[in-house]
């Protein structure tokens, strides 16, 4: 794949499947601005990929969404145009809808869909100045189907579907391609991070995650659904795909299911 030298920006870059997707584009010609709270982290997935001449840092904090208009304009800055985001920043959760606080569900939403969705909104214009471009989004399967222990993520995954199928509508005409990933279990330490009924990470690995894909292969795949323009791609293992063609024509028998379904 030969990206020819365009820009992409990815978020939630420091680690997981992030850093598993610079590494790949970093081999494919393009140029990349690097995003994550932690600096550190992203200095160190710098070292790691090659052309680190073409690679940019800009750290950011997708939580706090009202600032994230300054950080579009200063991402754009840095090589004087970008052509593809990747919002992949992201956080899971474990827990019980009974036993979270809305404080949890409150952040999950802050940070997993209105800050996706403004840094988008704030690139947009620029992308329908250009005369095109490609917003890539990082849902999940659970965007797809919801399960136990995942009730505030799936419905931040579940919303952004929502958002980013009406806008790929919208904004056909202006060449804007949108393209929505969707993971089943991935080795990284999403189930580290996640977060439990008071906020607090859950800090250690879920066996389900630790069998997942691995982030090396998930970006494999994931720079080619990119370079394609897929509209929609699971990426999953054979079970959690099946599990969306079953919601869609056997929805009962996928309750059924879930119920039994080990998310741990």
């Amino acid at each position: 794949m030969d990206f020819k030298n365009k820009v992409v920006w990815i978020t939630g870059a420091s680690s997981g499947i992030g850093k598993a997707l610079a590494i790949k584009l970093s081999n494919c010609n393009t140029r990349l601005i690097l995003s994550a709270r932690n600096k550190i982290k992203l200095e160190e997935v710098k070292l790691l990929c090659e052309n680190s001449n073409k690679i940019k840092i800009l750290s950011l904090d997708l939580e706090d969404f009202v600032s994230l208009q300054h950080k579009v304009t200063e991402a754009i800055s840095l090589f004087g145009v970008i052509h593809v985001l990747v919002n992949n920043g992201g956080i899971s959760q474990r827990s019980l809808a009974k036993e979270t606080n809305l404080s949890v569900d409150k952040r999950i939403m802050n940070i997993n869909y209105l800050g996706t969705i403004a840094l988008t909104k704030g690139l947009l214009p620029h992308f329908i100045e250009n005369g095109g471009g490609q917003f890539v989004v990082t849902s999940s399967i659970v965007g797809k189907i919801g399960t136990p222990l995942r009730s505030s993520y799936a419905a931040s995954k579940h919303a952004l579907h929502g958002f980013y199928d009406s806008l790929r509508a919208e904004t056909h005409a202006d060449n804007i391609s949108i393209t929505i990933i969707c993971p089943g279990f991935v080795n990284t330490d999403v189930s580290k991070n996640a977060l439990t009924g008071d906020g607090s990470p859950q800090q250690k690995m879920d066996t389900a995650t630790a069998n997942g894909i691995e982030p090396e292969r998930f970006a494999k795949l994931m720079a080619k659904a990119i370079y394609n323009k897929k509209e929609e791609v699971n990426i999953a293992g054979a079970k959690e795909k099946s599990g969306t063609y079953v919601k869609r024509f056997f929805p009962k028998l996928l309750s059924i299911m879930i119920r039994k379904l080990r998310v741990t």
